[in-house]
C-alpha cells in the first residue's frame, strides 16, 4: 500500500491538478506532489516609480498598489530590459535580452526572430497550464495568439476629449465618461472572470493594462484627486545635460518635448494628467485584488505585478522613456507567493525584469528553458536580505547599455561615451562622474556586466546610439 501511494504521488507531480492537501502552500505542494500554483501576471504600461509605496513622488495616490505591496514582497530597485515598450516586453516574455535577439525598437517585429516555443506562455502551456491573456502583454500589433489557450480581441473604443488634448506629442485631458467606458476596464474584467472560475488544471492569467500610457485621458474624477494648485514639479535643474556626453543628449533629446512644455506653461497640467492616469490604473488593480481575494484559487495563486519601463516628466530635461537614466529604466515589481513571501517585506537588491521568466518557472516546478538569460530571484522572495551580486542591465538601441547596482549606475554608449552616477549620494543623477579618475574601479567593476555580444538590429539598421524612432510597420499600434 505504501509503495502504491508513493507511485500515485509521483504521478500527481507529473500531471498536476491532483490535490492531496488543499491547505498546503504552493511550495509545500510541489514538495509533496500536490498541484502547481496558478499565476496572476499583471502588466502595466509606462508606469514609473511614482507609486505610493516607493515614496518617489508623494503626490501619487495608489492605495491599491500599496495594498498589493503590503501583501507580499516589494522590490525597491527593479529595472526594465529596455526603456521602450516592444523590446522590453519581448525580452521579458521570451527570456532573450535585446543584445541577444536584436529586438531594439518599437517597430522591430520579434516574431520572425524568436520562435514560439521559447516564450513564457508556451513554456507554461506545454507544462500543462491553461494560459489565458487580455490587453497589452506584448507590444501592440506584434501579438502571437497561438501561444495562448485564449486571448480575446481588445475593444479599442476609448472616448476622446472635446477640448485641448495636450502639448505637442504629450497628450492629456480629462474625460466626461464612466470608468467602464475605457478599454482597461474590459481588460481587467476578463481576468476577474477567470479568477472567479474553477479551473480543472493550473491556470496562468495575464492581464495587460494600458494606463498610464498616453493619452492620459481618464475620467475627470481622477484629475480631481490631484488638484492643479497642489501639483509640484518633479526635481529638475536647469542645464542638467551639460555633463552628459553627446550620445546621451542625442538619445534623449530629438523630439523637443521639454522645450515645447516649457513654452506652453502647462508642465503642471501634464504632471496632473500622468498622476490621474496612474490613479485610474490603481482603481483597476483594486478590482483585480478584490477578485483575487474572493477567488477559489486564492490560496494557490502567485501574483506578479510589473511595469514595462519608467517615464520622464521633465527630469534631466527629458520626457517619455527612450533613455538610460533612472526615471526611464526603473519600474515597479511586486510578488505575492503564498507560503513563501512575507507580507510587507521589502527587497532592496537590484534586479531586472529578465528575472520574471525563470522565477515563475522556478516557483511552478517547471524546468527553466536553456535559452533564458535571466536569473531566478526565488532566493530573494524567501529572504529579501539574501546575498545578491547580479546588477540590473538595460539596453536601448544597438550597443547602448546601462548597468545598475545598488550604489551605482554606469552607462556606456555604442561610440564609447560614458556616464557614471553615485546613486547613494546623487539619486537624481545630476552629476556625471565618468571622467573622474577616482572612480575608475567602479566603472571597471560594472563594465564586466556589459553584453559581450551585440546582435545586429532585427530590422537590419545600423546602430548609431541615437534616440529616433523607426518607421512603423503595418499593424503596429504606435511609436510609444
Amino acid at each position: 500500500m505504501r509503495f502504491s501511494l508513493l507511485k500515485l504521488s509521483m504521478a500527481a507531480l507529473l500531471l498536476g491538478g491532483i490535490v492531496f492537501n488543499q491547505s498546503l502552500s504552493p511550495l509545500q505542494a510541489q514538495d509533496t506532489a500536490a498541484k502547481q500554483p496558478n499565476v496572476l501576471f499583471i502588466a502595466v504600461d509606462d508606469l514609473n516609480h511614482w507609486v505610493g509605496y516607493l515614496g518617489r513622488n508623494m503626490q501619487s495616490k495608489t492605495p491599491n498598489l500599496d495594498r498589493l505591496a503590503a501583501m507580499g514582497t516589494r522590490f525597491t530597485r527593479s529595472y526594465c530590459a529596455s526603456p521602450s515598450c516592444n523590446p522590453s516586453r519581448a525580452a521579458l516574455m521570451t527570456g532573450l535580452r535585446p543584445s541577444t535577439s536584436g529586438i531594439y525598437d518599437n517597430d522591430d517585429d520579434w516574431r520572425p526572430v524568436i520562435p514560439e516555443e521559447k516564450t513564457l506562455p508556451t513554456t507554461f502551456r506545454k507544462a500543462g497550464y491553461e494560459v489565458l491573456g487580455s490587453g497589452k502583454i506584448y507590444h501592440g500589433g506584434f501579438d502571437r495568439t497561438s501561444e495562448w489557450n485564449e486571448y480575446p480581441a481588445e475593444k479599442k473604443n476609448d472616448p476622446k476629449p472635446t477640448g485641448n488634448d495636450g502639448v505637442g506629442g504629450i497628450k492629456f485631458a480629462p474625460l466626461d465618461c464612466k470608468d467602464e467606458d475605457l478599454s482597461d476596464w474590459q481588460i481587467a474584467d476578463y481576468a476577474i472572470e477567470q479568477l472567479g472560475k474553477k479551473h480543472d488544471r493550473p491556470v496562468f492569467i495575464a492581464c495587460g493594462l494600458h494606463k498610464p500610457h498616453m493619452p492620459w485621458n481618464v475620467p475627470q474624477k481622477y484629475y480631481d484627486l490631484h488638484p492643479l494648485d497642489k501639483i509640484e514639479l518633479p526635481p529638475n535643474i536647469e542645464g542638467d545635460l551639460t555633463d552628459v556626453p553627446p550620445s546621451g543628449v542625442r538619445m534623449a533629446g530629438p523630439n523637443g518635448d521639454h522645450a515645447k512644455m516649457l513654452a506652453s506653461g502647462r508642465w503642471k497640467e501634464a504632471v496632473q494628467g500622468y498622476l490621474a492616469a496612474i490613479s485610474y490604473t490603481d482603481m483597476n488593480i483594486g478590482r483585480l485584488l478584490d477578485a483575487y481575494e474572493k477567488s477559489p484559487m486564492r490560496e494557490n495563486t502567485i501574483i506578479v505585478f510589473w511595469g514595462d519601463h519608467g517615464w520622464h516628466l521633465g527630469e534631466k530635461e527629458h520626457w517619455r522613456k527612450f533613455a538610460l537614466w533612472e526615471e526611464s529604466t526603473r519600474a515597479p515589481l511586486l510578488w505575492v507567493v503564498p507560503g513563501l513571501t512575507k507580507p510587507g517585506s521589502v527587497c532592496e537588491r537590484t534586479v531586472d525584469f529578465m528575472s520574471l521568466y525563470p522565477t515563475l518557472c522556478d516557483l511552478s516546478g517547471i524546468p527553466v528553458p536553456s535559452h533564458v538569460e535571466g536569473k531566478s530571484i526565488k532566493s530573494l522572495l524567501q529572504n529579501p536580505a539574501a546575498e545578491w551580486t547580479t546588477p540590473a542591465l538595460t539596453t536601448y538601441k544597438f550597443g547602448n547599455h546601462t548597468v545598475r547596482s545598488e550604489g551605482w549606475r554606469y552607462t556606456r554608449y555604442e561610440n564609447g561615451d560614458e556616464e557614471l552616477y553615485d546613486e547613494t549620494k546623487d539619486p537624481l543623477e545630476h552629476t556625471n562622474l565618468a571622467d573622474d579618475t577616482r572612480f575608475a574601479e567602479q566603472k571597471a567593476q560594472l563594465a564586466q556586466w556589459l553584453p559581450k555580444v551585440n546582435q545586429a538590429d532585427a530590422n537590419g539598421r545600423p546602430g548609431n546610439g541615437g534616440g529616433g524612432k523607426g518607421k512603423k510597420k503595418a499593424g503596429q499600434s504606435g511609436a510609444d
